[in-house]
Formats: structure tokens, C-alpha cells, sequence
């Protein structure tokens, strides 16, 4: 069974963070429902009495992959959620040690 990952990159282009936010087992479908539940739950605009609500835009970069930019009073907050697949590991014997599929050293 594939092995996936939600990859999420905070901040500017410049100074983006990139880091695994979860690793949903499963089937693609299940993995792809995980990340839309993900999406869905960063920074959901909120609108407290007396509060102008937030202004929250996702833009869906490829099915695998959105963009969720969040905007409130001179805030603005961004992140970019990726669903990622394990494809090599050399650690894994089902898994070859290489994206080239080598698994033998220099």
C-alpha cells in the first residue's frame, strides 16, 4: 500500500517552510479526503461580534495540491498543502533506494 504524506510550506516564496504535517494511511482516495479535511481546517475565518470577518481564499493548484491564503485587518497568513507520495526509502525493502530505482551504491 502507498505510503503518503501532507506536505505544507508556510510563509513567503523566499522564506518558505516546508514540513510533513500528517501521513495518512490508506488508499490515493482516503489520502486525498485527508488533505481536503486539511485544507478545510487551516485558519477557518471566523467572525467574533463586532469583528469584520476574515477573508479566506483557496485556490486549488492541481488535485494533489492547494493553496489557502487568509486575510484579516493587515494580517495575512498563507500555506501551501501538498499531497505527497513515499517513492523511495532506504529503509523500506519494498521501496527502491533511489527515485532512479537503483539500489546499489557508488
Amino acid at each position: 500500500m502507498p505510503h503518503w504524506a501532507i506536505v505544507v510550506a508556510h510563509g513567503d516564496a523566499e522564506s518558505s517552510r516546508y514540513y510533513i504535517h500528517s501521513e495518512p494511511e490508506g488508499t490515493e482516495s482516503e489520502a486525498l479526503a485527508a488533505l481536503l479535511n486539511t485544507v478545510d481546517a487551516f485558519k477557518k475565518a471566523s467572525r467574533p461580534k463586532s469583528i469584520k470577518r476574515q477573508r479566506r481564499q483557496v485556490f486549488r493548484v492541481s488535485e494533489r495540491s492547494y493553496f489557502v491564503r487568509v486575510m484579516h485587518r493587515g494580517y495575512s497568513s498563507q500555506a501551501h498543502f501538498t499531497l505527497a507520495e513515499l517513492v523511495a526509502d532506504t529503509h523500506d525493502d519494498d521501496l527502491p533506494d533511489t527515485v532512479g530505482g537503483s539500489t546499489e551504491g557508488p
